[in-house]
């Protein structure tokens, strides 16, 4: 587009605070300000200072070419303090904008009370005399736009629709409400009439329109049909979103704003921050050097910033009755410029479509089914977690798969990803492998019992406890079912201690074993444990590796609970002979060696059993993810029959220990079928040959880059580390501010609390730790979003990427992974040395 026909002119803004904590923002760079002054020798303005320049908005350069420059200012009073006096605020609020036209401004825009007290604007303006405008074109065309967007996605008719707009017959309330019934709403008008007739607040409207709309005086003369709500109110805290209907929208326009504070049920009521406008990417604050606040920008701000874009030194948006053609005219400049009303936010969120389209089931039923992908995002939010929805959605992992085959899932669109996550172990066999689903097909089409471990001895769990025990090492005797990992791993924990009569339960730094009480208890991950203390009692932690630390506490222990590659602590293989002499000193203690096998076992690490590296023959062996298949709940925990009878080996103890679903005879013919194929496809020896290849082609795809730290595994589990240090960065922002910066700010800096001085040394190092966490986030986002491979972090080293394919994986899908990588950790060569570096392809 070229530029605009007229030169862009000199703008000033002058805002106001919106709540006590902006007030006290506003007086904190007062403060600041005054006494960088004083350290830079700078002049004091004459007179007293009544409002204070804010630096983030100086120059606008929009898509068109157009620029600007200018000036915002704010004055240190809320919108109630200014309405509460409004001869001081009006005298106030000419004084300051008088200020800004001698300071060069040609075009000075009014936000919220700053503009009420001046007869919206219309006095300000004859005693400057100099265009003025509110904004409030812009802002009511905004607050329309975002409500007709909500009305698009929730397909309502307009002529079946019932809008409340809140603040009539103010000055924007009154132009939305013009607005919808342009459209072809109906509504109801909820205002103070006090003493006015009604006929007198109607005449805003045209004759023809007032058939379609009714007067009220509070949102509890509403029916529960109206679930749409404009709020443009100049008192604000107007509607307490807590009493409305389920399904209802509120755009909220007011300043101070008419819902003071979320709704407590925000599944089913959605606040809208109204009459506000983005800038699109091409919208640039200042030189560009560095991002600007181009998000979210007060509508009355926003029509400014457009006008003097467009050379339009004139009064745009005065007075009560603001010109329909005006509003649109607006709208259509911000466009032309670059801001837009949407993406729509709530308290300075972003709310994606599918928040609102959650609520479409409190409102008229759609004409199309809506997508799974929606339905579930909704369901997930809602219903399950709504934190780890936020974070997925944040980094564009709030996809939904509709089918899976082998290491690839399947999209609702259609598109296929592959899938290196891979149930975090669970699918060994890939994704509904044919084998293991047509053997419970047929477990079912026979009518076959799985439901009674309690009443007979079933059939197919006993087989699968005689398989287990030929198959692993030391040829365990017996064997205890569970539905999950943790269940196993309690199960160890009880056995050890009902078998030796001691208590204390050893195990490693840095180690995982589940989230249940027990399992937790010998989980090496203090952020993981502290929300729950205190856990299990004597419980002892000791390095991973040390066997040291390990003889000094396993006398007397019950039992030594250890993995032989530790997953979730970051793919941690073992010191050649650790757990050859680990498993030593346990049996000179009299201490139960339990082999944490849920991961590694059943073919992850190249060989069946991890222990088989090692020859070792654990007293206890714990099995889950895989073992079924990925299909079925099911774990296992094997043992030597002489700790098991030592336990439970007696008729008033048999049942000491037991699980409602474990041994079911459904899960076990999964259990059996994986055996099978495990051992039909060599699955094992595949992980093996696949895994050593995968590795060495990822050494060389990331050697050039430095922010790739290791590369480690045995099998098919392997992990790439990233260094991620970002130590120094914001103690070298600060100290580049401190000096280059106007003024011995250093001095200022030396004058802090110590207290201060030393959380914001804390904070930094936070933010310099969770940089680090980033990198490896954004390279897993990456994965997905460009090459649609999915990855993962490990639970307990977040800078840590798991690489845990199924076993079926072949050369070509690793040969892929590795060209993904390789592309990912080109698009982030800036964080690598200089050899990193290679001529773009472009």
């Amino acid at each position: 587009m070229s530029p605009t026909a007229n030169s862009p002119v000199p703008f000033g803004f002058l805002a106001h605070a919106a709540t006590t904590g902006h007030r006290n923002q506003v007086r904190a760079l007062d403060l600041f300000g005054r006494l960088l002054d004083g350290h830079t020798g700078t002049a004091r303005e004459p007179g007293g200072r009544r409002s204070v320049r804010m630096p983030l908005i100086t120059s606008v350069t929009s898509p068109t070419g157009a620029r600007c420059t200018g000036e915002v200012r704010s004055l240190p009073y809320t919108a109630g303090q200014l309405i509460g006096r409004p001869a001081t605020a009006r005298e106030l609020v000419a004084a300051e904008a008088a200020r800004l036209r001698d300071a060069g401004a040609q075009l000075i825009g009014l936000g919220g009370a700053t503009s009420i007290v001046g007869d919206r604007g219309v006095w300000t303006a004859g005693q400057v005399g100099t265009a003025v405008t509110s904004g409030n074109c812009l802002t009511a065309y905004a607050a329309h736009h975002q409500l007709r967007h909500v009305v698009r996605l929730l397909e309502l008719r307009p002529e079946e629709t019932r809008v409340a707009v809140v603040g009539h017959p103010g000055s924007i309330a009154l132009a939305v409400a013009k607005l919808l019934l342009a459209d072809g709403f109906e509504l109801d008008l909820v205002c103070r009439r006090g003493k006015r007739a009604p006929a007198a607040l109607l005449a805003h409207l045209a004759a023809e329109d007032h058939g379609r709309v009714r007067l009220v005086d509070h949102l509890d003369q509403l029916t529960p049909k109206t679930r749409l709500f404009v709020s443009a109110s100049s008192v604000g805290g107007l509607v307490d979103p807590d009493r409305l209907p389920p399904g209802s929208v509120v755009v909220d326009v007011a300043l101070p704003r008419d819902v003071t504070a979320p709704p407590r049920d925000a599944g089913e009521v959605l606040v809208i921050d109204g009459g506000l406008v983005s800038g699109c990417a091409r919208v640039v604050i200042g030189d560009g050097g560095l991002p600007g606040p181009t998000r979210q920008l007060n509508g009355c701000l926003a029509e400014t910033l457009v006008l003097a874009l467009e050379g339009r030194a004139e009064s745009f948006s005065l007075g009560r009755e603001l010109p329909l053609e005006r509003v649109r005219t607006i709208g259509d400049l911000a466009a032309r410029h670059g801001f837009t009303p949407l993406p729509l936010a709530s308290f300075g969120r972003t709310v994606p479509d599918e928040e609102v389209l959650r609520l479409a089931r409190h409102h008229r039923p759609a004409t199309r089914a809506a997508s799974a992908t929606a339905v579930t995002r909704r369901r997930f939010t809602e219903h399950v977690n709504p934190p780890m929805a936020r974070l997925f959605g944040a980094h564009g992992l709030d996809r939904v798969f509709t089918g899976g085959r082998g290491c690839t899932l399947i999209a609702e669109d259609g598109s296929e990803h592959l899938d290196f996550v891979a149930g975090y172990g669970s699918l060994n066999l890939g994704h509904n492998h044919p084998v293991v689903t047509g053997r419970l097909r047929e477990f079912l089409d026979r009518g076959s019992p799985s439901f009674v471990q309690y009443v007979s001895l079933p059939e197919q769990t006993a087989e699968l406890a005689e398989r287990l025990s030929a198959l692993a090492p030391g040829r365990p005797e017996r064997v205890y079912f569970g539905s999950s990992g943790a269940e196993a791993v309690e199960a160890a924990l009880k056995l050890a201690r009902a078998a030796t009569g001691r208590s204390r339960l050893v195990h490693t730094g840095n180690g995982f074993h589940g989230k249940t009480f027990g399992a937790l208890s010998v989980t090496g991950r203090d952020r993981l444990r502290a929300p729950f203390g205190p856990l299990l009692p004597d419980t002892v932690a000791v390095p991973y590796g040390d066997l040291e630390a390990l003889e000094t506490v396993i006398e007397k222990a019950a039992a030594f609970v250890v993995e032989p590659v530790q997953g979730e602590g970051g793919v941690v293989l073992p010191p050649p002979g650790y757990l050859t002499a680990a498993r030593e000193l346990c049996r000179r203690a009299g201490a139960v060696f339990v082999l944490d096998e849920i991961q590694t076992g059943l073919g992850r690490t190249g060989r069946l059993f991890a222990a088989e590296h090692d020859g070792l023959e654990p007293d206890v062996i714990c099995l889950a993810k895989s073992l079924s298949g990925g299909l079925v709940p099911l774990s296992a925990t094997l043992c030597r029959a002489d700790v098991w009878d030592a336990a439970y080996g007696g008729t008033e103890r048999a049942l000491l220990h037991s699980s409602t679903f474990g041994g079911g005879n459904f899960a076990a013919t999964a259990g059996l079928a994986t055996l099978d194929v495990l051992g039909a496809e060599r699955l094992p020896e595949h992980a093996h040959e696949v895994g050593e290849h995968l590795r060495a082609s990822l050494r060389k795809a990331c050697a050039p880059y430095g922010f790739v730290k290791d590369i480690r595994g045995t099998g098919l589990m392997t992990a790439v580390e990233f260094d991620g240090d970002f130590s120094g960065a914001v103690s070298s922002l600060a100290d580049e501010l401190l000096t280059r910066l106007p003024g011995d700010l250093r001095t200022l800096a030396d004058w802090l609390p110590d207290g201060l001085r030393a959380a914001l040394a804390r904070a930094g190092e936070a933010v310099e730790s969770t940089l680090g966490d980033l990198l490896c986030l954004r390279f897993v986002a990456a994965l997905a979003r460009d090459h649609r491979i999915l990855t993962f972090v490990t639970a307990n080293r977040t800078r840590v990427l798991r690489v845990q394919p199924p076993l079926v994986l072949s050369r070509a899908e690793a040969d892929r992974f590795v060209e993904g990588v390789e592309a990912v950790c080109h698009d982030l060569a800036l964080h690598a040395d200089l050899d990193a570096w290679r001529p773009s392809t472009h």
